[in-house]
């Protein structure tokens, strides 16, 4: 017996796809968004027992209809790359310990561009440097939201605390509170958590995208846990995780030990980052003579602020007010005498100009910082300004999401051209091994879109305009689904199959 194990759409699809992959793979801006999940909905656990029994949800109080993961469409001119995105990642989410809740960002975050030319300042001076704000400053190629190391609060002098939710207050903006210390309590285990707005979103060390793209990360499906896998003793390159709004890429934690030499071996990339604890040059914070009265050079250029009156000075370290809780407690060795390259990898922004897999000619790349132990350090993806100019965030996120033809009426350089279109616009493929014989049955195994409904039908001979439907139609439960067919062999030298949808469940599709 023979089984046809394609149809020839799909042939002709794959084919097309191929080519298209042959023709841009030299630009890792196209290349490097994990697009898998797109058939797949967004899940979460609700609760810690539902995470240690694996039993997740689609669909929660504020998202009421399923809706698919991550990055479904991807077009492209000669200036821009945008990308239409729910925000959702394609691992389950949750459970945190805060009352928020992600969504689809379709409605308001559906959209986002990214320069293909970075305008790098050559000058490294933070002169005429872009500060990262509030909001996404970036996504992980995952669809998730990259932000900044603040987690938009800071300490009040006046009330003599720090100002946290719900205060409409957001306090002085002088000691600025570090989103890691402050609320990884409310992380999930891929170490995100959901905005108020329902926008999910990393601050530091995006390990859950990192696992998906073989960075380096061990998870157990017992535990659900994520962590680093510190024991290696060879690591790989980390590979592109994410994009920064000023067009640079993003790798994670691991890069070429010398920065233009692909053969020097790989290591952890080393922050240019140290706590004010009096060791590397650094002002004792801890010592309650200095305490929080001063900033770090980076500071106060960031703030326009050389030195502190009374009523601008920080609390006092403690227990509640540790060394580490805000971003002013910690300083950059480039300021106080020490080399990069010699001392530490990552400069002020936290990148470097380094040869990469995808970048053998020399790039300037983000890295994510991690001590030994796979802690996440400051400042985790980027410093506290961009390293390349961004684009107004009028032009980085239009307004209004839209369809191609929206997208080009926002684009000057058009035609935009359509890279990638997944999520239901995907065209269903078989799996690597798509056919079990076991006896007389026959088990038929395909790439699905999660929601979808399928028909399968036979015939014994593949010119035939008469193909047999099979009495029961598929529905799919993920996006990998399967047929089993009890088939008599006896009269039958060869039968073939193929596979069509027929429909799909309704979705939340604001933003596709």
């Amino acid at each position: 017996m023979r089984y046809f194990t394609n149809s020839s759409t799909s042939i002709l699809a794959l084919l097309a796809t191929l080519l298209l992959s042959n023709f841009v793979h030299a630009d890792p801006q196209l290349t490097s968004w994990f697009t898998a999940g797109s058939t797949k909905y967004a899940r979460i656990y609700t609760s810690v027992s539902n995470r240690t029994a694996g039993i997740s949800t689609a669909t929660w109080s504020n998202q009421t209809l399923p809706t698919y993961a991550g990055v479904h469409e991807i077009n492209y001119s000669a200036t821009w790359v945008y990308i239409k995105n729910t925000g959702l990642a394609p691992y389950v989410m949750g459970p945190w310990n805060n009352p928020n809740l992600p969504k689809n960002q379709g409605s308001s975050n559906g959209i986002y561009c990214f320069p293909r030319n970075p305008t790098v300042i050559s000058n490294l001076d933070t002169t005429g440097r872009t500060l990262t704000g509030q909001g996404s400053i970036g996504f992980l190629v995952d669809g998730v939201a990259i932000y900044s190391t603040s987690d938009g609060y800071s300490y009040s002098n006046s009330a003599g605390t720090d100002m946290t939710p719900p205060s409409q207050s957001l306090g002085d903006g002088i000691w600025n509170r570090d989103a890691w210390p402050n609320e990884s309590g409310s992380f999930d285990f891929p170490l995100n958590h959901p905005q108020p707005s329902g926008q999910y979103h990393a601050h530091a060390n995006p390990i859950g995208v990192r696992y998906l793209l073989g960075d380096n990360i061990n998870y157990d499906p017992n535990t659900k846990f994520y962590s680093e896998n510190i024991s290696a003793t060879n690591w790989n390159h980390s590979p592109i995780i994410g994009w920064i709004n000023d067009g640079l890429p993003l790798y994670g934690p691991y890069g070429y030990s010398n920065p233009t030499n692909t053969s020097s071996g790989v290591r952890r990339m080393n922050s240019g980052y140290v706590l004010r604890n009096g060791s590397n040059s650094t002002t004792d914070l801890n010592n309650t003579n200095n305490g929080r009265k001063s900033l770090p050079l980076w500071a106060q250029k960031a703030q326009g602020k050389t030195t502190l009156a009374p009523n601008q000075w920080g609390p006092n370290v403690s227990t509640n007010y540790a060394l580490g809780h805000y971003a002013e407690d910690y300083d950059y060795l480039g300021d106080l005498g020490y080399t990069q390259g010699v001392h530490f990898d990552l400069n002020k922004y936290n990148a470097r100009y380094c040869v990469t897999p995808e970048y053998p000619n020399g790039t300037w790349a983000y890295f994510v910082s991690i001590k030994a132990d796979g802690t996440p350090w400051y400042p985790y993806n980027v410093g506290r300004w961009y390293m390349a100019t961004p684009p107004p965030a009028s032009t980085n996120k239009p307004p209004t999401p839209g369809n191609l033809t929206n997208l080009t009426a926002m684009n000057l350089d058009t035609p935009l051209t359509q890279y990638y279109k997944g999520a239901t616009n995907t065209v269903e493929t078989w799996t690597t091994n798509p056919i079990s014989v076991s006896g007389n049955m026959v088990t038929l195994s395909w790439n699905a879109v999660e929601g979808g409904t399928y028909q399968v039908s036979a015939s014994t001979n593949l010119t035939s305009t008469n193909w047999t439907p099979l009495s029961n139609l598929v529905s799919t439960n993920g996006n990998i689904a399967t047929n089993t067919e009890n088939v008599d062999t006896t009269g039958t030298p060869k039968r073939f199959y193929k596979v069509n949808r027929t429909g799909v469940a309704t979705y939340d599709n604001v933003g596709y």
